[in-house]
C-alpha cells in the first residue's frame, strides 16, 4: 500500500481542535488565511505522496554509502530533495528577509509530519536545515545571516548539528573539540564529532556545519563552549562554494534504520569557522535549534505512525483468516488505539507548534510558557506512538510483518532512533519535570484549569465521555502538586511515567474538541481513547510518585542478574 498524506484529518485539527485561527488573526501571520493553509497543505499532500513516498523503500534497501570521501546519497533522493527545494518547503516559516515564506511553524510542522510518513530519511534533512535557519536567525551576526541564510533557505546549502563526541553524548559539557583565534577573525576547530545527520551529501552544493568547540579559555562544563559555523566548501567573495575546508567524513554508521540517512562520524582537522552568537554561550545558539528540531523530531513520531497504520489497516482490510482480520475484535482494538494515540500525539505537537506562534505574533510570555512546557511532551509522546504503532503495525501483519517483504518492519526499524535522538525522552522528561516545573507549576496548572474548562463546556453533549477526563484531570493535578514538593531526583525517578500520563490527558481534552465539532466519527474515536488510552494514565501517576527507594534499593550486581551480591 502507497502512502497517503492525511491532508484532511490536519485541516480538521487546525480548524476546531488547536487554536490555529488565533495564529491567524495576528498581524505577523495574517497571510495564514484558510485559503492560504489549505493551499499549502493540499500541495505538501500531493509531494509527500506522489514523489517522497515512493523514495522511501529505496532509501532502505539502498542506503546511503561513501566512495572516496563522497557520500553518495540512495536512488532517488537527489531529485526528492530537489523537489522540496524548489518547492519552498524548506523555507516555509523562515525570515522574508532571506527567502523564507514567513508562515507559522503550526503549518511547518504540520507539513513535516506528512514528509516524514513518506520518507523518514530524506526528511531528516530539511529539518535539520530549518533548525539551523532558527539558530542562525536568533544568534548569528548580520554579515554571517546574509552570506548563509539565504542558501539554507532556497535548499542550496543545508545544514548540520555537530554535538555528540565519542565520550560526550548527552553530556555535551564533557566534549573536547577546541576552537582557537586566527588573527583574520576567524577560528580553527579541531575535534571529532559523532551521529552527524547528513554530515555529508550529494544533493546540497553544500554542507554547512554548526559545530560545538571550547575555545583555551573556555569554562569547563556547557558555559565555557562556543559555536561556530564551519562549511565543507569555504564560501568566496561572491558567496559560492569555494575551497574545501579541513574537515572530512570519516565513516558513516551502519544503523537499524534509516538507511537513506547518512550518519556521519565527522573530523575537523583545523578546519576554518566562524563565531556564531557570542564567545563562550555557544549552548544558548544550539538550544534554539535542538528546541525546534524537538518538536520536529515529535512530529517525525507522528508521521511515520501514521504511515504504519495507514498500511496495517490496508493489510488487516485485505488479509483473510476466518474473515477478514480487521473484523477481528483484538486485532479492530489494536488499530483504534494506535488510531486514538496518533489524533492525540498530533493534536499535542500541533498545540506546541501554534503556541510557538502565539508567542512570536505576541511577545506573550503565557504563550513562551505554553510552547515550553508542551515541546518535551510533544517530542517523548510523539516518538513513543511512533514506535508503539509501527510495532502494532508488525503485529497486525503477522508473520509477514517479522520479514522485509511487506515493508512493515522498516516503519519500526526507522522511528526507533526518534525517542533518542535530539535528547532521549528520558531527558525529555526530566527537563519537563525539572526545568518546566521550575515556576512553581504554573504552565502546568495552566494547561490543567483549560483542560477542566474543556471537559465541563463538553459535559452537556457528552457525559460518559467528560466525567473520566475530569476525574484524570483533577489526579493529575495532585500528582503535579506532589512533585513541587519533592526534590529533583525524586522527581526524577517519576518523571517519564508523569510525562506520558500528562500526554495521554492532553490527547482526552483534544479528542473532546474533536468529539463536540467532527461529529459520530470523532466521537467514537475519542471514546477509545477516553476508555482504552487515557486509564493508564492513573496508573502512570501512582508510579510517578513512587519514589526513589525500590530502585536504589537493587544493587547494580542484582540488575546484572547476580542475586547472590
Amino acid at each position: 500500500m502507497s502512502y497517503r498524506a492525511p491532508v484532511e484529518q490536519i485541516q480538521f485539527m487546525l480548524r476546531h481542535v488547536v487554536p490555529f485561527a488565533d495564529v491567524a488573526a495576528t498581524e505577523r501571520f495574517a497571510e495564514a488565511t484558510p485559503e492560504t493553509a489549505d493551499a499549502i497543505l493540499n500541495e505538501a499532500g500531493k509531494l509527500t505522496s506522489n514523489v517522497l513516498a515512493p523514495l522511501n523503500r529505496n532509501g532502505d534497501l539502498t542506503p546511503a554509502r561513501l566512495e572516496n570521501g563522497v557520500v553518495r546519497s540512495s536512488p532517488g533522493f537527489a531529485d526528492g530533495f530537489r523537489a522540496i527545494a524548489e518547492g519552498g518547503w524548506v523555507g516555509l516559516a523562515a525570515d522574508p528577509e532571506y527567502g523564507g515564506m514567513g508562515l507559522p511553524q503550526a503549518l511547518n510542522m504540520a507539513v513535516a509530519d506528512m514528509m516524514s510518513g513518506a520518507n523518514l530519511a530524506l526528511q531528516l534533512n530539511p529539518l535539520l536545515t530549518q533548525g539551523q535557519i532558527e539558530a542562525l536567525e536568533h544568534h548569528a551576526s548580520d554579515e554571517l545571516k546574509a552570506l548563509y541564510l539565504p542558501k539554507l533557505t532556497s535548499g542550496e546549502w543545508s545544514g548540520t548539528m555537530n554535538l555528540t563526541e565519542p565520550g560526550a553524548g548527552s553530556d555535551v559539557g564533557a566534549l573536547t573539540t577546541k576552537a582557537e583565534r586566527n588573527e583574520d577573525g576567524t577560528y580553527s576547530v579541531t575535534g571529532q564529532k559523532i551521529f552527524i545527520t547528513w554530515g555529508d551529501s550529494d544533493v546540497t552544493e553544500n554542507v554547512c556545519h554548526l559545530v560545538l568547540a571550547r575555545l583555551p579559555d573556555g569554562a569547563k562544563g556547557t558555559r565555557g563552549i562556543s559555536l561556530f559555523m564551519v562549511p565543507k566548501l569555504i564560501p568566496d567573495e561572491n558567496g559560492k562554494p569555494g575551497r574545501a575546508n579541513s574537515l572530512k567524513v570519516v565513516s558513516l554508521e551502519e544503523k537499524l534504520g534509516i538507511h537513506g540517512s547518512p550518519t556521519c562520524v565527522m573530523s575537523f582537522e583545523g578546519a576554518t569557522g566562524w563565531l556564531v552568537g557570542a564567545e563562550h554561550k555557544g549552548m544558548a545558539a544550539m538550544f534554539t535549534m535542538m528546541n525546534c528540531a524537538r518538536l520536529g523530531v515529535g512530529m517525525q513520531g507522528v508521521g511515520v505512525a501514521e504511515a504504519a497504520l495507514q498500511q496495517a489497516v490496508a493489510y488487516a482490510q485485505d488479509r483473510n483468516q476466518m474473515g477478514q482480520i480487521i473484523q477481528h475484535p483484538d486485532v479492530r482494538r489494536m488499530l483504534a488505539t494506535a488510531r486514538a494515540e496518533v489524533f492525540a500525539a498530533r493534536a499535542i505537537g500541533l498545540a506546541c507548534a501554534t503556541a510557538i506562534d502565539m508567542e512570536r505574533a505576541t511577545g506573550d510570555r503565557d504563550h513562551a510558557a505554553r510552547a515550553a512546557f508542551l515541546t518535551p511532551i510533544a517530542k517523548a509522546y510523539g516518538t513513543d506512538v511512533g514506535v508503539r504503532v509501527a510495532d502494532m503495525g508488525v503485529q497486525v501483519h503477522g508473520g509477514m510483518g517479522y520479514v522485509e517483504e511487506t515493508g512493515a518492519a522498516q516503519y519500526l526499524r526507522d522511528v526507533r532512533i526518534t525517542p533518542i535522538y535530539e535528547g532521549t525522552n528520558g531527558i525529555q522528561a526530566m527537563d519537563l519535570v525539572g526545568r518546566k516545573l521550575s515556576d512553581g507549576g504554573d504552565a502546568a496548572m495552566r494547561l490543567l484549569d483549560e483542560i477542566f474548562d474543556g471537559a465541563k463546556a463538553a459535559h452537556h453533549d457528552h457525559p460518559d465521555l467528560t466525567d473520566p477526563v475530569l476525574q484524570a484531570a483533577e489526579t493529575l493535578r495532585e500528582a503535579t502538586q506532589s512533585l513541587l514538593e519533592r526534590d529533583l531526583t525524586l522527581r526524577f525517578a517519576g518523571a517519564v511515567p508523569y510525562l506520558s500520563a500528562f500526554a495521554r490527558v492532553l490527547g482526552a481534552h483534544y479528542h473532546l474538541r474533536a468529539a463536540r465539532h467532527g461529529g459520530g466519527a470523532h466521537v467514537a474515536l475519542a471514546r477509545v481513547h477516553i476508555l482504552r488510552v487515557l486509564p493508564r494514565a492513573a496508573a502512570e501517576l501512582q508510579e510517578a510518585l513512587a519514589g526513589l527507594d525500590d530502585l536504589t534499593a537493587l544493587q547494580d550486581a542484582h540488575l546484572a542478574g547476580d542475586f547472590a551480591a
